[in-house]
């Protein structure tokens, strides 16, 4: 197994650099770095997607056809990777990375030329609705009644923690079509236009004051049969072939750079006995354990990406890598608050909001710290929580 680059794959690297530093707008940039949640906002992550669609890089790992690009995983991965050191927004992927692999896959050629276009265009803006009151890590006890009416289906119910949500014009929906027997059994894949009737989000505001997430409603919604994904009661696996898209690459590099913030801020910041953090000697240990790990996570990362190159599947891998990077993000984040002290205290949503003119308090670069250890409590619980990459470690890996 080769984790170094080729020639050629250095040359594309060089590439990706330059365009990055003559297309990446400034305005874009400061507001990926002054953003805690997930993804930016919305007219952020569309101008930007603008930008790569005219380059032709927006949707790489799409077939070519339909937009995307001859990338190897290789390229695909330098091209996240240096996006993350550039500092540009994570395109959001609820559309471009999740929904279209399965449309490809699963959709049928009405579906695709009326999705695919709109998507990669952003007149079509997507949210998933997987989890429920009651069903995250336990999928497969969702609720969401679907009763078929012939030719369409009447929708009641509700989905929970709707990224973006009160952005999105479109969802896709795991619906629950029968219930007579095993639960994956009697599972669709609805895909819903937001503003059929009987549709309502419900604004979730998390406890760093942002919001990101929501509750959607609905009530005798109406679907078309023809919006179904999948044969009916077989949406279990579009739903598990869904997920495999649910997780990118390169996500060690955005650790590693909040961690050099971390340590710029700890250099040039006093603690609050007046002395600077990065000279205590317990902090800069907890730093460099940190760094060892965030090293070990890039291997795994490169090893699943050579995995992929060699058309293998890169198995529990994968989980190990969701597992640790999670944790190893929630550690980071602990370290950044410990690295502002009293700072932590104020929230600031007003100085991080971009075009404020409100001065932060304590260190400017530090604005993002809280709010983003508080978003990403979460990070261990969605897309696949930490018990269950350890339970498919478990039986994959140890044979239990």
């Amino acid at each position: 197994m080769n984790l170094e680059f080729t020639t050629d794959e250095l040359a594309f690297q060089t590439e990706v650099q330059e365009f990055l530093g003559s297309a990446l707008p400034e305005h874009i940039r400061e507001a990926a770095e002054r953003t805690p949640t997930v993804f930016v906002d919305k007219d952020i992550a569309m101008e930007w997607q603008a930008i790569l669609v005219d380059k032709g890089w927006a949707v790489p790992s799409w077939p070519v056809e339909w937009g995307g690009v001859t990338w190897s995983p290789t390229k695909r991965y330098i091209f996240n990777m240096e996006c993350y050191r550039a500092g540009a927004p994570m395109l959001i992927p609820l559309g471009l990375g999740m929904l279209a692999p399965v449309l490809l896959a699963f959709g049928t050629d009405a579906q695709r030329e009326e999705y695919l276009p709109k998507m990669l265009s952003g007149e079509h803006y997507w949210c998933q609705g997987y989890s429920e009151p009651g069903s995250g890590s336990d999928l497969a006890s969702l609720k969401l009644k679907a009763d078929n009416k012939g030719d369409h289906y009447l929708v009641n119910g509700s989905k929970l923690w709707q990224t973006h949500a009160q952005f999105a014009d479109h969802i896709f929906c795991l619906v629950r079509t029968d219930r007579s027997g095993k639960p994956q059994q009697g599972i669709s894949f609805l895909l819903i236009a937001m503003d059929t009737p009987g549709v309502s989000v419900e604004p979730i505001i998390t406890m760093a004051g942002d919001h990101e997430v929501n509750q959607v409603f609905f009530d005798e919604v109406r679907v078309p049969q023809a919006n179904r994904l999948g044969e009916e009661d077989d949406g279990w696996t579009v739903a598990k072939y869904l997920l495999e898209f649910e997780r990118g690459g390169a996500g060690a590099i955005s650790v590693k750079i909040a961690l050099d913030r971390l340590a710029k801020v700890a250099t040039t910041e006093a603690a609050g006995d007046g002395a600077r953090l990065i000279d205590d000697a317990n902090f800069r240990r907890k730093l460099s354990s940190a760094r060892i790990e965030i090293e070990a996570v890039e291997m795994t990362e490169r090893r699943i990406m050579a995995a992929l190159s060699n058309g293998q599947n890169p198995g529990p891998a994968s989980s190990q890598l969701k597992l640790r990077g999670t944790e190893i993000k929630q550690l980071v984040d602990e370290l950044a608050v410990e690295a502002i002290a009293h700072y932590a205290l104020p929230l600031q949503k007003e100085a991080r909001t971009i075009g404020s003119n409100i001065e932060a308090i304590g260190p400017a670069a530090a604005i993002t710290h809280v709010p983003s250890y508080l978003n990403n409590r979460a990070a261990t619980i969605y897309g696949g929580s930490s018990e269950v990459q350890r339970g498919i470690m478990a039986k994959f890996v140890l044979g239990l």
